[in-house]
């Protein structure tokens, strides 16, 4: 065993990444959550610094797959895409679906209080791994992963690309038909701070209106969005 890992472990991650590392110890490093480096003087290194670069790697694959794959498809789209599969909830999704949470090292603190499962950890950890394949074997590892973790999660999304995005949707449309953006205006803010509620008004340039309420402005926003989608489809 080495870092609390071992070699089946290595192979079982692999299987599910879809692709074997020349160098274990990259991969090691990828899972290890500075928690563990801080509790253990033999480790010097966690993967703070894989997780940066592996972000850049994942923004590149995924911009370059939208932009070959879906030739169709506009900016606005591509971006709604790519937000939803590399957001902090997107990539923690992904991880969590990859089980990726039982092979992160830890420290017994953060063990206790169920870093496991918390999404940041999740997320650095699926980013880190990304970026230790791109050291690994380049663009080759990267297209391999790509190709088995999040090309299925593209596909499965591509279908209406703005289910989880209604403002986005809302913008697109008022393009398309007036050339011009909704307007989102903050109707009033109730209850103390630690309680608000807001209300938003969106209105579109034909005077179609939609009011939302929620926790913060932005999803009060989000709620404006839906009504007014939904007062547009009625006709």
């Amino acid at each position: 065993m080495m870092f609390g890992l071992r070699k089946r472990d290595f192979a079982e991650l692999e299987k599910r990444l879809g692709y074997k590392f020349r160098r274990q110890e990259l991969l090691r490093q990828a899972l290890m959550h500075r928690s563990y480096r801080f509790e253990n003087e033999d480790v010097d290194k966690d993967n703070q610094r894989l997780e940066f670069l592996g972000d850049a790697v994942l923004g590149f694959m995924m911009a370059e797959y939208l932009f070959k794959s879906y030739r169709d498809m506009d900016e606005g789209k591509m971006t709604s895409l790519r937000s939803q599969i590399t957001s902090r909830k997107g990539l923690a999704r992904i991880a969590g679906e990859l089980g990726l949470g039982k092979f992160i090292l830890l420290g017994k603190g953060e063990e206790g209080s169920g870093g496991r499962k918390r999404a940041s950890s999740l997320e650095d950890a699926l980013e880190s791994v990304i970026g230790a394949a791109y050291l690994d074997g380049g663009m080759r590892a990267i297209r391999r992963l790509f190709k088995t973790v999040f090309v299925p999660e593209v596909e499965a999304l591509s279908g209406d690309v703005w289910e989880h995005n209604p403002k986005g949707k809302l913008q697109e449309y008022a393009q398309q038909k007036w050339k011009a953006g909704p307007v989102y205006h903050l109707v009033r803010r109730d209850g103390p701070a630690h309680a608000a509620r807001f209300t938003t008004k969106v209105v579109l340039p034909d005077g179609t209106e939609g009011v939302g309420e929620g926790k913060s402005k932005q999803a009060s926003e989000r709620q404006a969005a839906i009504q007014a989608l939904a007062r547009l489809e009625m006709g």
